[in-house]
């Protein structure tokens, strides 16, 4: 009788906890979450769309406090005053920030404002010192700036505009209604989109037939001068946050639809799992059904429609704002200013009234760089 072969009995755990690298798709430990966040990361666009979006969220409530003037503060001595510099050396020594004064005066040959720079005279900036009132948060007045002038001089680092305003503190304030509209529209249109949708696609019937109907009519209609009409019907001696809200429930309004249709779709495939089944046996509401277990198992969808949506809330209060029929002044947003650039002469003369688009861009890029980080790590275990 022939002897039974040797079998090699490998004595390590297993997993190997040494010989365990990062997790992969192929890693049969690796939890999903470990997996997401991995394809996350390997995006690097979405990382850094990520962390910019994160900072620029971050700093709304704090801009009174981080920018030198306020975002109405005229200068009247600088109006469309160029972009200043700061320095640190005077004449090869160490000073610290400091700028060189400047003095405007109008070009009659060529009916412009030209500044000079007086180099003699360094001015050091002043720090943590009183400025413009704002209110803290929106809560408490202040008055402490980060940075400010030094008496005498200006501190103009993106220009001026045609009213002696800074560019800089007015994008930076801008900010806090460009990008917030984004957030309410959002959740306006989330709010009746799930619920249309999800209402369509559980119960079907006449209601699925008229969510249906609804859609297609919001659909068919020409999205730019719905938004003009809806945007003119708002009466102009409402306050600036009053149409700021009329606004964003307009956006909200008008983009509904296309989440309302793929809720629908989603919900009609889950409805018929057992999981559903035995819930409805069990006697859970229809309400309970569709929010503990068909929107979780919808929300990494949710998540990459909500960042792939903002981009179009900001570019239409945007537009609203550039053609007069969004945010008004004393309001200050990115559209508002780049009301200003509507003069193509001062565009051209003046090129830094224009830098509103920047902002714009930057950040619409990187939702959508960020959007697509997302689709692509909540789909963990799609091939490269």
């Amino acid at each position: 009788m022939s002897e039974s072969p040797e079998h090699y009995v490998d004595t390590r755990p297993y997993p190997d906890p040494e010989g365990a690298g990062a997790a992969t798709r192929f890693d049969p430990v690796a939890s999903n979450r470990r997996l997401m966040l991995r394809r996350f990361l390997r995006h690097r666009l979405a990382v850094l769309s990520a962390l910019f979006l994160g900072l620029s969220y971050l700093s709304l409530p704090f801009v009174d406090f981080l920018v030198p003037y306020g975002a109405n503060q005229r200068d009247v001595e600088h109006l469309y005053a160029p972009p200043q510099a700061v320095h640190l050396f005077h004449e090869g020594s160490f000073v610290g920030p400091f700028v060189y004064p400047t003095s405007g005066h109008p070009d009659l040959k060529d009916y412009r404002w030209r500044y000079e720079v007086d180099e003699s005279r360094p001015m050091p900036l002043r720090f943590l010192c009183p400025g413009a009132p704002y209110r803290f948060l929106g809560l408490v007045d202040a008055e402490v700036r980060l940075v400010c002038p030094p008496p005498g001089a200006s501190l103009h680092l993106l220009g001026t505009d045609r009213l002696g305003r800074d560019m800089l503190s007015r994008l930076a304030i801008g900010a806090q209604l460009s990008l917030t509209v984004g957030l309410l529209g959002i959740a306006v249109s989330f709010a009746i989109g799930i619920t249309l949708g999800g209402m369509a696609g559980y119960f079907g019937g006449w209601i699925d037939a008229g969510v249906q109907r609804l859609s297609e009519i919001l659909k068919s209609l020409p999205e730019l001068p719905l938004w003009l009409a809806l945007s003119a019907a708002v009466p102009a001696q409402w306050s600036p946050v009053t149409v700021f809200l009329c606004i964003s429930v307009i956006l909200g309004l008008l983009d509904w639809p296309s989440l309302a249709r793929a809720v629908r779709s989603r919900f009609l495939a889950l409805r018929e799992e057992d999981f559903v089944m035995a819930a409805e046996l069990m006697g859970a509401s229809p309400a309970r059904i569709i929010r503990r277990h068909l929107l979780p198992n919808f929300a990494s969808h949710l998540l990459a429609s909500a960042t792939l949506s903002i981009p179009s809330m900001i570019l239409g209060e945007t537009a609203l704002s550039f053609l007069g029929l969004g945010l008004r002044p004393p309001a200050t947003s990115w559209g508002v200013m780049l009301n200003d650039a509507q003069n193509l002469m001062a565009v051209e003369t003046y090129p830094w009234v224009s830098l509103p688009m920047v902002p714009v861009i930057l950040v619409v890029l990187s939702f959508n760089f960020l959007g697509d980080g997302l689709r692509d790590a909540l789909d963990p275990y799609h091939d490269d």
